[in-house]
């Protein structure tokens, strides 16, 4: 069920932001790594669209989509990875993260954004467009049902096929 008190709006480049998503990621996920994985990202110049979720003027929410090149036979095509989606425990089913895909896809979109690909629950990233068929020629660390792709300008994707170009901050998962 939607909270109508949920504001989305890009994280700012401020300590203040970058405290609070730390916070928020590290307690969705119960450890540091994730939480060190947005503020790598970051630091590296990575991150193309970041949006944080308030709640009464407390940041509950974070999605980052970062850079993730497909190296092609015939050149490189630009797509985001969506890493990570994340909402503070008490605010999780609360429609916090639903939010913030959409605005962040919607984001993504506005920015001029095609292709997007995310290793996620393949019960929740469906509902956003998420199609694992779309993953499947783009050769990455990861295969399966997880593993999806999407295409926020219509056949973004079409004859594309090649190997996803993690960011050297993923290494410890790829």
């Amino acid at each position: 069920m939607m909270n109508a008190n949920i504001i989305t709006r890009p994280e700012a480049p401020t300590d203040a932001d970058a405290d609070a998503v730390r916070e928020v990621v590290r307690l969705a996920f119960g450890q540091d790594d994730e939480a060190k994985l947005v503020d790598d990202l970051r630091a590296g110049g990575y991150s193309r669209v970041a949006r944080v979720a308030e709640v009464e003027g407390r940041v509950v929410g974070h999605v980052m989509f970062s850079h993730l090149p497909i190296i092609t036979s015939s050149g490189v095509v630009a797509s985001l990875s969506l890493a990570p989606l994340a909402v503070r425990p008490e605010y999780q089913r609360r429609g916090v993260g639903s939010e913030l895909m959409r605005r962040g896809l919607e984001a993504c979109r506005a920015a001029g954004h095609r292709i997007v690909v995310v290793l996620g629950h393949p019960e929740y990233y469906p509902r956003f467009g998420f199609r694992a068929e779309l993953a499947v020629p783009l050769k990455s660390p990861f295969a399966g049902p997880s593993w999806m792709a999407l295409e926020l300008a219509p056949g973004a994707l079409t004859g594309i096929e090649g190997r996803v170009e993690y960011p050297p901050p993923f290494g410890v998962w790829t």
